[in-house]
């Protein structure tokens, strides 16, 4: 029924085998057990990408975790609305629940389909006599794998074979404790590996988003399954418990490789978002350009025209040419000045008043032109000019 399972698993350890057996023959154990082991291998580095993906989706769920705790307080009462909020939101950070778990989906198969080769290779056809073939194995390559022993035990044998489901209707039902000093240490490292790969993917992940059944979750994988593995190993076939380790220490090796990796590219990532705000703040020693405490803004008055630049244009007194030179502004308040004092003393405007050409204040008798140009320097002595 699941030989599209079988089929596949027993030819990559058909592969796997014949390598090792040029090497180190094909009835030996280490010949078999290199070839549990690069199988576990082969199928862990085609689930390497989806691994990678896994660790990524994890790492945004963990960061958008706060998100989705005000989402499920706030529609406590309506899960509908809730679970629809939770879609939107997964969506928009492009995260997919399903991406988590499917390497563990993945790796089930596997395990099953080792599990049933490993058996079949001891289990008696159903019509009796030797048995022929296995799969991808020929019948050279059955009696090879029976020949081969480990500290006197087949490979194919477990501590106990009385469960159907994991033996498979293997031949000898019932404990063999002749199985157990050599499954035994394996039972205990596998164990400690389960524990070890199940503690580090714990150690990675938020304590912002930890919940309740986060916190059950973690308990479960650090401590309840490495317990099983040590409790239920004696159900699996000693070549199965070789495929348990090079998996977990497949895992342990592969977490850290991709867990260094995604810490470098946050750590670039944060160096890269620092350096663009010290590009757009303000150098170190700067002085602010914001205005002080209680500095009055400077305003334009009111029916003032714009100066342009020419007219900012002033010449300081003391100059070269000897005169002070005035802008329109000031020339007209000069006039009207003047004005006003003529009136007071009773003289004529045009005496006290400079003659006005092209709208600048200048002198037409010296003929200069000059602006803010006096007519001359006995006006200030009250002396009219000859």
């Amino acid at each position: 029924m699941l030989d599209f399972i079988y089929y596949p698993v027993s030819f990559i350890l058909w592969c796997w085998h014949k390598v090792f057996g040029l090497v180190f023959g094909e009835s030996t154990a280490i010949a078999w057990i290199l070839g549990i082991i690069f199988l576990t291998f082969t199928v862990r580095g085609i689930m390497f990408k989806p691994f990678v993906n896994q660790v990524r989706s994890m790492k945004k769920m963990q960061d958008f975790a706060p998100e989705m705790k005000k989402l499920q307080k706030k529609y406590a009462n309506d899960k509908q609305r809730q679970a629809q909020e939770m879609q939107k939101l997964q969506k928009e950070h492009g995260v997919n629940p399903l991406g988590s778990c499917l390497p563990m989906l993945l790796q089930i198969p596997v395990f099953i389909g080792l599990n049933h080769v490993l058996r079949a290779f001891t289990m008696p056809p159903p019509g009796g006599g030797p048995k022929t073939e296995n799969y991808f194995f020929s019948q050279a390559d059955v009696h090879s794998y029976v020949s081969a022993k480990l500290f006197g035990v087949n490979l194919g044998e477990a501590v106990y074979n009385g469960v159907g489901v994991v033996s498979g209707g293997a031949a000898n039902a019932g404990f063999q404790w002749s199985v157990l000093p050599v499954a035994l240490p394996l039972m205990i490292v596998a164990s400690i590996a389960t524990h070890l790969t199940a503690r580090h993917s714990v150690a990675r992940q938020n304590a912002a988003s930890a919940t309740s059944q986060t916190a059950i979750m973690n308990k479960l994988t650090m401590y309840i399954f490495p317990l099983g593995v040590l409790v239920f190993g004696a159900l699996f076939p000693l070549g199965l418990l070789f495929y348990w380790l090079a998996n977990n220490g497949w895992t342990l090796m592969q977490q850290r490789l991709v867990y260094t990796k995604i810490d470098k590219e946050e750590a670039a990532r944060k160096a890269e978002a620092a350096e663009k705000r010290a590009t757009l703040g303000p150098k170190p020693g700067q002085k602010p350009t914001a205005p002080k405490v209680g500095q009055k803004p400077v305003q334009q008055k009111k029916n003032q025209p714009a100066q342009t630049a020419s007219q900012k244009k002033v010449t300081k007194a003391g100059s070269a040419h000897g005169f002070a030179q005035t802008t329109p502004a000031q020339a007209a308040a000069a006039k009207a000045a003047d004005a006003a004092a003529a009136k007071a003393d009773g003289a004529t405007a045009a005496d006290k008043t400079p003659a006005v050409a092209n709208g600048q204040n200048g002198s037409q008798e010296n003929g200069t032109g000059v602006p803010g140009l006096l007519k001359d320097s006995t006006r200030k002595s009250g002396r009219k000019r000859r």
